[in-house]
């Protein structure tokens, strides 16, 4: 069976030549299957390994806009609809200028597994666009999101294909394609989550990836007989999911003391809580992409150019981006005392970083398990959206632990089954493949 899986993943690096991001997804979860393939024959027979790499389908399009002094500018915009086994393509647009097709591939085959763990009826799917936002007035975002989405229309519908925001695309940028939406179709539908409070939006959906984050990381650590209270937590990045991490794990006790930006990292051995978290958002706000003015300000520690994994703590939770976190980055953490890494972003942990945490025995979970609470929410929005009803921020902040809940159970309770207990890894990849395997099997050859 070794030999089938290394054989399919050599095939995908030969069709898929330079994209190091996507082999690289692919290699994480096919490195955990074997003892499913061992007990599924029918999944080799009907080449679900084969099928499940290949995206249904991939638009590329050039997205043509002026910028305030008149210019025609050109960027490339993409949309991989991975699989949409279990449900209609669901998944972020990324507006950053190192989108490429590679990174999109990756970010839409993790939302295979991660949607199918939430047990909503979710495909996947990932879009975007080498667009920086960062520098932009907010007349050019529009531009450039109008003429996006008169492409992107065409491919998308809240029963086809729901997109939502990612790096580079939050609430403004939301809103704006979402107008030029409803200008082109003349309906006013969920076809977009992650919308203004005003206009169908979910409550703690800009929350919702680190809040789940950190709802999964306590779980984990309850199967050692202890919580996140009184904790020592490093969190990187300084967005959405940053944010929202923080401010969960100060509600249950915990007490972070990094943050990260592309500049360097902050060290806080007072904790980063109070005005220090709204001072996060004023930090995303500035389009300065910097993590320097919040040492300046609260007079923490700031390592220009470093990451915050050297620092001794309890748990790490890396929020920023991927392949953020080395071998020796792992190495570091193990040395210093970590008990549980709960990645936020989405593999920010290279191969070689997980092998470090696995053989250690330290508590760690992949993203497409742990940061599933932002496209949860984004499920509980197209709720409301159908229902035409909003949910208050509680009942939604319930749902949302409870389906984190669900899925660290599912998670372990998978990894038992298959002889890999307390891999999280394992757990996470095997049941997020078996539901959408089995799905692709009732269905046919599509």
């Amino acid at each position: 069976m070794a030999e089938y899986i290394e054989e399919v993943l050599s095939t995908v690096k030969a069709k898929n030549p330079n994209e190091p991001e996507f082999h690289q997804a692919v290699q994480e979860v096919f490195d955990t299957l074997k003892p499913v393939l061992e007990r599924h024959p029918e999944y080799r027979s009907a080449c679900i390994l084969e099928r499940i790499v290949e995206p249904e389908r991939i638009v590329i399009f050039r997205v043509p806009w002026m910028d305030d002094s008149g210019r025609i500018r050109i960027n490339r915009g993409y949309r991989v609809q991975m699989n949409s086994a279990i449900g209609p393509y669901k998944g972020g647009l990324r507006f950053h200028p190192s989108v490429t097709l590679s990174i999109l591939k990756f970010l839409a085959f993790e939302q295979i597994f991660k949607n199918s763990l939430t047990t909503l009826p979710l495909g996947a799917g990932k879009g975007g666009s080498d667009f920086d936002p960062k520098g932009k007035s907010d007349n050019e975002v529009m531009r450039f999101c109008q003429s996006f989405m008169t492409e992107l229309y065409r491919h998308i519908g809240t029963d086809i294909d729901v997109p939502a925001g990612d790096i580079g695309v939050g609430t403004r940028e939301i809103g704006y394609l979402f107008g030029q939406y409803k200008r082109l179709t003349r309906e006013f539908n969920g076809v977009l989550t992650g919308k203004g409070l005003n206009w169908g939006g979910s409550l703690i959906r800009p929350e919702a990836t680190g809040f789940g984050v950190v709802y999964f990381a306590e779980e984990m650590l309850k199967t050692r007989n202890t919580n996140l209270e009184g904790k020592i937590v490093a969190v990187s990045g300084f967005g959405n999911v940053a944010w929202g991490a923080v401010i969960k794990v100060n509600q249950l006790g915990g007490k972070v003391v990094t943050l990260s930006g592309p500049d360097g990292f902050v060290y806080d051995p007072d904790g980063v809580k109070g005005e220090k978290i709204d001072f996060m958002l004023q930090l995303r706000a500035s389009a300065r992409d910097e993590v320097r003015p919040y040492a300046e300000k609260f007079k923490a520690s700031f390592y220009e150019g470093k990451r915050p994994w050297c620092i001794k703590v309890d748990v790490a939770l890396p929020c920023a981006t991927q392949n953020e976190l080395d071998e020796n980055d792992a190495k570091e953490l193990v040395k210093n005392g970590c008990i549980c890494v709960t990645e936020g972003a989405n593999m920010p942990c290279t191969l070689d970083a997980v092998k470090v945490f696995l053989e250690a025995g330290i508590l760690y979970a992949p993203g497409k398990a742990a940061n599933a609470g932002g496209v949860a929410t984004s499920g509980l929005e197209m709720s409301q959206n159908s229902m035409r009803l909003p949910w208050p921020k509680e009942e939604v902040d319930t749902r949302l632990r409870q389906i984190m809940q669900n899925i660290h159970r599912t998670c372990v309770e998978t990894a038992e089954r298959y002889g890999v207990p307390g891999n999280y890894l394992a757990g996470a990849n095997i049941a997020g493949f078996v539901k959408v395997a089995n799905a692709m099997l009732d269905q046919g050859l599509v």
